[in-house]
């Protein structure tokens, strides 16, 4: 019985039609020996797959000029196909985890991750969850802060330099390494929880180890009623958001609109629970003029477009993709604003309902 090939990565890209050129959005599975790809996570046959195989890749790809962080896989036939990422680091961690997997097959070896673990052996006597108790406990347990980053604060949480720091001085590891590998698994089991981009993008596989010994990553208790402030660019002022709350990002932005064509300022709303970003007249008014539905969407940057020549769109257009591939054009004031809005709304199209 052969063995099934290992799933080394997998989520959503934009992909590029192989007769026309068009890009939808597909979930893409990088396995040891090729890559699928589905019209949606839940389908259970590929609309196709590229072997690995005598295939190369190219990370700085220029053939598409307003279409950044694509990069290029050509076929063993010499048959070329295009992938977008959302943003650089997680296109970079595609192309890293795509090089490695040839290099594999090419030396007839199987792909494995750096491991944490090599020669660590936690003891069989840890108690994953009387641990937990003992992280918790208000005297002798891990100090729950208020930590700011990138114009956020973070309350209730704590750095995962401070876990490691906990689990070497209690006795519960030997060293740090062996401190990484446990809080790996406290992670993994849901006994800490990521807050913010750094522990986030760690946890959900773009470095080498889930979790960080850092001291700008940080992670909180699930039970510790953790909530997060961020400025909000419209008034910069403080705005109040649980974490498994209502509001994550609010601003105004450039809207195209579908039928004109025409770019309107609107005040964008974006909500996880349920994952929609929903745009208002900036002039007032509560109801909304209408919702993007974010879960399962993509998020991508754009560099230029024809139809806006009259604005200054340097590095501050922004795409976003729906699962039923309809396509959303906005543009930000600046391309940090850019930034923060497609990681918010990547974040909000993988975790929100």
């Amino acid at each position: 019985m052969e063995r099934e090939p290992t799933r080394i990565r997998e989520g959503y890209l934009v992909k590029k039609g192989s007769m026309f050129n068009t890009w939808k959005p597909m979930w893409v599975v990088l396995l040891e020996d090729g890559i699928e790809f589905y019209k949606r996570k839940a389908d259970s046959s590929p609309k196709g797959m590229i072997p690995l195989k005598g295939s190369s890749i190219n990370s700085l790809c220029q053939d598409f000029g307003r279409r950044m962080f694509v990069f290029k896989l050509t076929a063993a036939k010499q048959q070329d196909h295009f992938f977008q990422a959302a943003y650089l680091e997680e296109r970079d961690a595609w192309v890293r985890d795509i090089k490695k997997a040839i290099r594999c097959i090419d030396g007839g070896q199987r792909f494995a991750r750096k491991s944490t673990r090599k020669s660590i052996r936690l003891p069989e006597t840890i108690n994953l969850s009387a641990l937990y108790i003992s992280m918790k406990d208000p005297e002798k347990g891990i100090k729950e802060l208020k930590l700011e980053k990138d114009k956020r604060v973070y309350n209730h949480c704590f750095t995962g330099t401070c876990v490691i720091d906990w689990l070497v001085s209690s006795n519960s590891v030997r060293n740090r390494r062996e401190g990484l590998l446990l809080a790996s698994s406290l992670l993994s089991e849901g006994y800490l929880q990521p807050a913010g981009d750094t522990s986030k993008a760690a946890a959900e596989g773009l470095s080498d180890t889930p979790f960080l010994d850092l001291s700008d990553a940080y992670y909180y208790f699930p039970d510790s009623g953790f909530f997060c402030e961020g400025y909000s660019s419209d008034d910069d002022v403080v705005l109040k958001e649980e974490f498994r709350g209502t509001i994550v990002k609010q601003g105004c932005l450039l809207k195209q609109g579908h039928r004109r064509k025409n770019w309107k300022v609107r005040k964008f709303v974006l909500r996880d629970d349920p994952a929609y970003l929903h745009y208002y007249d900036p002039a007032g008014g509560e109801e909304p003029l209408g919702a993007i539905h974010l879960r399962g969407c993509v998020v991508t940057a754009v560099e230029d477009m024809p139809d806006t020549k009259k604005y200054d769109v340097d590095n501050i257009l922004f795409e976003i993709i729906t699962a039923n591939e309809t396509h959303y054009y906005m543009q930000a004031a600046s391309s940090t604003e850019r930034s923060e809005w497609i990681k918010a709304i990547q974040t909000v199209a993988r975790t929100g309902k």
